[in-house]
């Protein structure tokens, strides 16, 4: 893989699994410094040393996304391990899908502090710390939800919709300081946070539905992150990547 990223420092919230360690492994592979950040210091460790097993470079930042004390932690202590960030990826969340009789307000708070909150302290933090004249890269992962809505799912559509909402307006303050702002919308991937809501019959149905005949994978959805972030997408920001295989925008 083509080193493209080599010397840049990504932070990456909620890399411990799933897209987020696929991210980190992928940026890591291009040449990016990769600050891995998640709540359980075992995950992060073995995301680590897999990273530097496999020839490339990253370090810890064992921090909780669910308070801005938290996010502003975790932004500084990448920051001050290298002395810059160019990269932030905010991936971290935390996911219920309920029926709207079956809401909860902590379920509420919860998904809300760490997949909405979470993503303004992140800007907030970054813009403190990335350079004016080199610039900087956002990217925010979204979700097709926001798009395209299912059962259940009144909570996190909402959530994933103002996650959009946010990409845009950030974009178009921090443009002036040469900071680009994307989101990346993937659909439902197998991964070991979306397990629980799924089985055969509903992969199937999934699968019928996609024009490309599969579901996506993290690698997938990593790859549409890593491009975001790279400077082949150097004039691109305030845009939604969907990577979903063709199914959002598609009816078969």
């Amino acid at each position: 893989m083509q080193q493209d990223m080599a010397g840049r420092v990504a932070l990456i919230t909620g890399a411990g699994n799933g897209i987020g360690k696929e991210t980190a492994m992928q940026m890591a592979a291009r040449g990016a410094i990769v600050a891995v950040n998640d709540l359980k210091e075992e995950f992060v460790s073995a995301v680590v040393d897999e990273i530097t097993a496999a020839g490339g470079k990253a370090f810890g930042v064992v921090q909780n996304m669910s308070s801005r004390e938290g996010v502003v932690a975790a932004v500084q202590q990448a920051y001050q391990h290298m002395g810059r960030l160019d990269i932030l990826v905010n991936n971290a969340a935390w996911v219920r899908y309920q029926a709207i009789p079956d809401i909860m307000p902590e379920t509420v708070d919860r998904m809300i502090d760490i997949g909405f909150k979470a993503i303004i302290w992140g800007l907030q933090a970054a813009v403190e710390v990335m350079d004016e004249e080199r610039g900087g890269v956002i990217v925010n992962v979204a979700s097709t939800a926001a798009l395209r809505s299912t059962l259940n799912s009144v909570v996190y559509s909402g959530i994933k919709s103002g996650v959009l909402g946010i990409t845009r307006a950030a974009a178009a303050e921090l443009g002036v300081r040469n900071i680009r702002v994307n989101a990346v919308c993937p659909s439902a991937v197998p991964t070991e946070g979306t397990q629980r809501n799924r089985n055969a019959e509903r992969d199937a149905n999934r699968i019928a539905r996609t024009p490309m005949g599969r579901l996506g994978t993290v690698a997938d959805i990593a790859r549409g992150i890593c491009f975001m972030a790279s400077d082949e997408a150097g004039f691109i920001s305030a845009q939604a990547l969907v990577v979903d295989g063709g199914v959002t925008f598609t009816n078969i």
